[in-house]
């Protein structure tokens, strides 16, 4: 089936992110070059297909991934995302070039274009998307990639703190966002972009709909960083500055600007919409220019003027206005090309004079003119100098101001706050230029300026001739892309609007005229203050910064250590208790109203040795419990009775899959439980059994929940044991695992075909838990009383005091010669049972799951026989390596049939004919069950060796103490 160049557009940058990694170290070029090219695909793959969008259709890509859900993986291009596809790719380009000359080589590249091309392809993601669901999942990963290249310089404290202030913000937004798009759902009956554009009447007029604008707004006005949470973009200023021009103009805060225009016909009109929208945007517009006239950092003035701009995008789209609508399109495009130009010039001034504090820098138009005449260009489209882009969509800001769109103050306002905005705009944009290139230069600079190489300046030169041949000929450049975008979004509502320079003297040039003089005068009037300041007037103690950083500590030490108090304990018995009792609770509320009755039917006549079996594995259990109090060996013999049980119950019940799983399961956690004990403090009478009435009240109480629990469980499996039998899935299984899945094993079938997304989830979460033990377990020093070496390990004595520079620690080798040597000799046995295991695990009992614990317990075999030490010299088991191949692996098996067109996940199979053997099946899912064997391993061992090495870190300690 042929790709198509939507699928390209948005997994080349994820492709092209993971091959960067696979680069050398210092392929600073390499790794440039395959940005370069990945981004550059993406464009022309865009271009391309502007002839298919231009008359208002949509080109469409989809896989079915849970369609009963309404979950399908769609993309979706009309002409608002086709222009936006453009400028995320055509930016991203210009910034990679950018990127060359600006990232010193000693900086780790390859992790920096990993970031780059992965924020890349999230962002592309959420132009893309033609499910709302999708489209959450990109915007969390734009947040989460943000965070990242926010965080870059991470020896930095200000970038991990701008880093981690982004993220939590943008994050809580994303998160009332996904409950917005869950309720549109629930109201629509779809996630499906396309249906959810056509319900605009049935959204506003549903109940739900006011609680769906806040939630959704919520995630857009955190993106865009709107008032009030504006305080989070000047404080990412850390970052690198190319990662600053690439959020700043065409990715991340535009997300919430592009979703509110996306959304717009379905969510305007209300004057809910208009007060929320037009609040947050008015503020952000006066609030942010205000604030940046005050900034002694160049970027955090031109991160604020950001703030600003997106507030005017915000109040035009609040107007509900099909104009109002056509301007705030068309600024985000000039906003785009004037801010990303800007913030790469401010980059080369960083990075030639060596400081972008205004002031430490004056008259450097001597040193760098061209970059200054640039800059200065760029400055004037962002203060709305006419025959510049800036002009234009600031006339049509003013026109659409001074409409009566409500009978409200909002309403009155926008005139006065649209004037007062760009003339604090024009006030801004003339002390950039003023203070960096006019006037005298200090008596030196950081670093001898100059004019940077070419390259590094041609993408500055690239937006600020855009921005010139845009304002002079807007009809003739940006016209017909500019309706391509509107009419996409505004449908039979798309209104006529001229983009001529010259609409005669009216209203709007009358504002602009006001609005550049007053800014002018302003500066002339208060241009040396604004210099000399520290901060802002009247405000300038309101510090966002701050307040967040006060909320955090509340959240953080005040409310969830008050909760901690009530609810936490560092002991793990009140732990379980509290678990327990809530789950009591939270079984017994719902039976309680609902009732629980018991059936008619009997459970059948059982045989007196399956009762004898369940009786024996009762006793374990209980007797388990009863000797964990002071012998831990003991209870995990028992719990290993329990569990042989079990694997009798399942071979009993004709689940030999099951039984051989539960039987290396069982196997395996006792080995590894066990290694655990010896670095738990030893149990006591005097500890263990405290004596005293409260002792015996506790133990009452827990013997009461534990038969609370247990009775109830009894209880409801009782009654649904009664009832009338609901009608099984098994037949369907039966007649469809062969049929469809390829494979005789049902239940391997299951896992790996029907159920293979739980599969692949549950695998995941095995990964996670063995990095997260191995992280834990790297960190953990053993309680004082496993000091003293077990009597077996005191026998390494004399073999350490012989060979002095032999790694310390006992092995079976060293008491155990005979049983040592077998495990040894085990370990190739081992490992063919688990290739046999693997390979009938699709017709036959076995499996992926069972085949990797049962490798995992021949590592166990030779790190027990030979010791840490001797096993990590000879074996390469990298389990990391295991663990992230294994999971790639099944995540690729699965998207291998999207390129198919197929769902996620589908398997395929056939007979191949084979030389010399006949006719063999073959089936895709075994390449999935081969991921989980991996991970499985992987996990499992990873594990292992962060038991394995606490012997090794505790015998060095002692050794060191007895041989300071």
């Amino acid at each position: 089936m042929e790709l198509s160049p939507l699928f390209l557009i948005l997994a080349l940058p994820f492709v092209a992110g993971l091959a960067v990694v696979l680069l050398p170290s210092d392929s600073r070029d390499p790794a440039t070059w395959l940005a370069g090219i990945t981004t550059l695909a993406c464009l022309v793959l865009t271009a391309i297909l502007y002839p298919s969008v231009a008359d208002g259709e949509s080109v469409r890509y989809q896989v079915e991934w849970v369609p009963s859900l309404g979950l399908d993986f769609t993309l979706r291009m009309d002409g608002f995302a086709w222009i936006f596809s453009m400028l995320v790719s055509g930016i991203g380009f210009l910034v990679v070039i950018y990127t060359r000359y600006y990232i010193s080589p000693e900086d780790p590249v390859r992790r920096f274009y990993l970031f780059f091309l992965a924020f890349t392809g999230s962002m592309l993601g959420v132009i893309l998307s033609g499910n709302l669901i999708l489209l959450v999942v990109f915007w969390e990963l734009t947040s989460i990639f943000s965070f990242l290249l926010i965080g870059y310089w991470h020896h930095n404290q200000a970038a991990r703190d701008g880093a981690r202030m982004a993220l939590t913000v943008t994050a809580i937004g994303g998160f009332a966002l996904l409950a917005g798009v869950l309720l549109v759902g629930h109201i629509v009956g779809s996630y499906d972009l396309e249906e959810v554009l056509k319900s605009g009447d049935l959204i506003r007029s549903h109940e739900l709909y006011v609680p769906t604008l806040v939630l959704i707004l919520l995630g857009a006005l955190t993106k865009s960083a709107q008032f009030p949470f504006h305080f989070w973009l000047p404080n990412a200023m850390a970052a690198p500055t190319p990662v600053s021009a690439f959020l700043h103009s065409a990715t991340m805060v535009k997300a919430g600007v592009f979703l509110m225009a996306r959304l717009w016909p379905v969510l305007s009109g209300t004057p809910e919409w208009f007060i929320i929208v037009g609040l947050a945007g008015m503020a952000s517009l006066v609030l942010g220019a205000y604030l940046a006239m005050f900034q002694q950092d160049l970027k955090g003035l031109l991160a604020y003027s950001t703030i600003s701009h997106l507030g005017l995008i915000t109040l035009l789209l609040s107007l509900g206005s099909p104009l109002g609508a056509v301007a705030a399109i068309f600024h985000m495009l000039n906003h785009a090309t004037f801010k990303a130009s800007l913030f790469m010039a401010a980059g080369i001034i960083d990075h030639e004079a060596g400081t972008r504090d205004l002031r430490r820098l004056s008259g450097l138009f001597r040193y760098m003119p061209i970059t200054g005449t640039l800059a200065t260009v760029a400055s004037a489209a962002m203060a709305g100098v006419p025959l510049l882009n800036g002009f234009l969509s600031k006339e049509m800001f003013f026109a659409e101001a001074v409409e009566t769109h409500a009978d409200s103050w909002l309403d009155t306002a926008a005139p006065y706050a649209a004037v007062l905005g760009s003339a604090l705009a024009v006030t801004y944009s003339i002390r950039l230029i003023h203070s960096i290139f006019l006037g005298a230069p200090p008596e030196s600079f950081p670093r001898e300026p100059h004019e940077p190489p070419f390259w590094m300046r041609f993408p500055v030169m690239f937006l600020v001739i855009a921005c010139l041949v845009v304002g002079i000929i807007p009809g003739l450049t940006i016209g017909p892309f500019l309706h391509t975008a509107v009419s996409s979004v505004l449908g039979a509502e798309t209104p006529q609007y001229s983009l001529a320079i010259w609409h005669g003297f009216n209203l709007p040039l009358v504002m602009s005229i006001v609005a550049l003089a007053s800014g002018a005068l302003l500066y002339l009037v208060a241009g040396d203050y604004l210099e000399r300041s520290e901060r802002p007037l009247l405000i300038g103690r309101i510090d966002g910064y701050r307040i967040f950083e006060l909320v955090m500590v509340a959240m953080s030490w005040r409310w969830a250590r008050l909760v901690e108090g009530i609810f936490g304990t560092r002991r793990l018995q009140p732990q379980l208790r509290l678990v327990v009792a809530t789950a009591i609770i939270a079984a017994a509320v719902p039976l309680f109203y609902a009732g629980l009755g018991f059936g008619q039917y009997g459970i059948g006549v059982t045989d007196p040795a399956f009762v004898g079996l369940w009786v024996v594995g009762m006793i374990c259990a209980v007797a388990a419990a009863y000797q964990a109090k002071f012998h831990r060996l003991a209870a995990l013999v028992l719990m290993g009775g329990t569990g042989l049980v079990t694997c009798m119950t399942f071979v009993w019940l004709s689940a030999p899959d099951l039984a051989a799983t539960q039987l290396v399961v069982e196997i395996v956690t006792t080995v590894l439980i066990l290694l655990g004990l010896r670095w738990l403090p030893k149990r006591t009478q005097t500890l263990a059994e405290p004596d005293g009435g409260l002792a015996r009240l506790r133990r009452f109480r827990d013997l009461a929940l534990a038969v609370m629990a247990g009775a109830g469980m009894a209880t409801i499996a009782y009654a649904v044991l009664t009832r009338a039998p609901p009608e099984s899935i098994a037949s369907f299984f039966v007649e469809k695992s062969y049929a469809e899945g390829g494979g005789r094993n049902i239940v391997n079938v299951i896992l790996v075909d029907f159920r293979g997304f739980d599969t692949l989830g549950e695998i995941t979460v095995l990964g996670i838990v063995a990095l997260t033990v191995f992280a834990l377990l790297r960190r953990f020093r053993p309680a004082p009383d496993t000091i003293e070496r077990p009597e077996q390990q005191r026998i390494q004595r004399s073999y350490d005091e012989a060979e002095p520079d032999r790694e310390p620690g006992a092995t079976a080798t060293d008491y155990l010669f005979v049983p040592s040597v077998i495990m040894q000799w085990m370990f190739p046995v081992i490992i063919v049972l688990a290739a046999y295991l693997l390979l009938r695990g699709h017709d036959a009992p076995g499996g992926g799951f069972a085949a990797g614990v049962a490798m995992a317990a021949g590592f166990i075999l030779q790190y027990m026989a030979a010791g840490t030490v001797w096993v990590e010299d000879r074996l390469r088991i990298l389990p990391v390596v295991w663990i992230g191949g294994g999971l790639l692996l099944a995540a690729l098996t699965g998207t291998a049939s999207m390129l198919f067109g197929d769902p996620f996940l589908t398997s395929y199979f056939r007979y191949a004919e084979l030389p010399l053997v006949g006719k063999v099946p073959l089936a895709s899912a075994a390449l999935f069950d081969l991921g989980v064997f991996g991970l499985v391993v992987g996990a499992t061992v990873l594990m292992l060796i962060a038991l394995a090495h606490q012997s090794i870190r505790r015998l060095r300690a002692a050794r060191i103490e007895e041989n300071p």
